[in-house]
């Protein structure tokens, strides 16, 4: 993947399947029933020993993969967000979390880019639910790349983990020396006047935002927080020290989300006025992805408002 290259994170996840299922014979994959839209297919494709279509029945998904887990394989379980974390919650949290298990749960159509589908399938809570149950590890690449490493990163780590993964193609803006680290942010612009911390597609979009922001005389930070728990405190406190303003932004509600946790971060180390960037406690609705965003606001151009508010409010 180049540069800019528009890639959906759902597409990279098929691959790095495929990639890891050559490297090693104990990863298995379980789908319910939407193998062509999580991508899961390909793995399907090339190791179809290895692959479980659950059918409709996520709940029944999670309690198998936890199986398996116990049984020496290393499960990667996916369907859509929603599903994933509503209407599984109670068998991950019993069943995979609560005895530590090492499945990996890799949910798609996260968020409002899911477009048409509408409300329903628009998970905007499945961070802040995943983020809350102890032993979970959860992670929001932004790009292609990162979804390469993070799938690869996932597998290495003993645990239950939560990846979100989306439909829409994003472009491509890791660099070729990128390694991506659980727990660990990744700087793209440290900044003097406020810092942007994103994740997810929001990323992107915060990069442009620093672009106009530079235009104005604005110095504005930009990291990539990719792993939400556990989150990089470090780094969030570094920015609140070293900028005095902090902007988050996600494709997810600010509550529980990215938003909330540096929220927490900041609270109990390192104060500093803060503007949170996402879905205010509200569903999503119908229509184009491109359109949603702008009708939720969460457009370079609205990060670049948030940056000015956040930095009239250090003064």
């Amino acid at each position: 993947m180049t540069q800019g290259q528009k890639i959906a994170t759902r597409d990279a996840y098929g691959d790095a399947l495929v990639a890891l299922g050559k490297k090693r014979d104990d990863v298995v994959v379980l789908d319910a029933d939407l193998s062509g839209s999580t991508k899961t297919g390909k793995f399907a494709k090339a190791f179809p020993d290895r692959f479980f279509n659950i059918g409709i029945a996520e709940q029944d998904m999670m309690g198998t993969a936890a199986g398996l887990a116990i049984g020496g394989k290393l499960p990667f379980a996916s369907t859509f967000a929603v599903f994933a974390t509503g209407r599984a919650w109670e068998q991950i949290r019993q069943s995979i979390c609560y005895p530590n298990l090492n499945v990996k749960i890799v949910a798609s159509h996260a968020g409002i880019t899911v477009g048409e589908d509408g409300g329903s399938h628009q998970s905007l809570e499945d961070v802040a639910v995943m983020r809350v149950i102890p032993h979970m590890t959860v992670v929001v690449p932004a790009d292609g790349v990162e979804t390469m490493q993070a799938i690869e990163a996932v597998a290495e780590h003993k645990g239950p983990c939560y990846v979100r993964v989306g439909r829409n193609k994003v472009p491509t803006i890791c660099p070729e020396n990128y390694r991506f680290k659980i727990g660990k942010a990744h700087v793209f612009h440290e900044g003097k006047d406020a810092a942007i911390i994103a994740t997810g597609i929001m990323v992107a979009e915060a990069l442009k935002a620093r672009d106009l922001l530079k235009a104005e005389g604005i110095d504005a930070g930009v990291i990539n927080m990719s792993t939400i728990k556990p989150i990089d405190a470090e780094a969030i406190i570094a920015a609140s020290k070293r900028c005095g303003a902090i902007v988050t932004a996600e494709e997810h509600s600010i509550i529980g989300g990215l938003g909330g946790a540096v929220a927490e971060v900041l609270a109990e180390s390192a104060p500093a006025p803060l503007v949170r960037i996402g879905t205010k406690d509200q569903f999503g609705t119908s229509g184009d992805p491109d359109g949603l965003l702008k009708h939720y606001k969460l457009l370079a151009g609205d990060l670049v408002a948030a940056v000015k508010k956040a930095i009239k409010k250090k003064r």
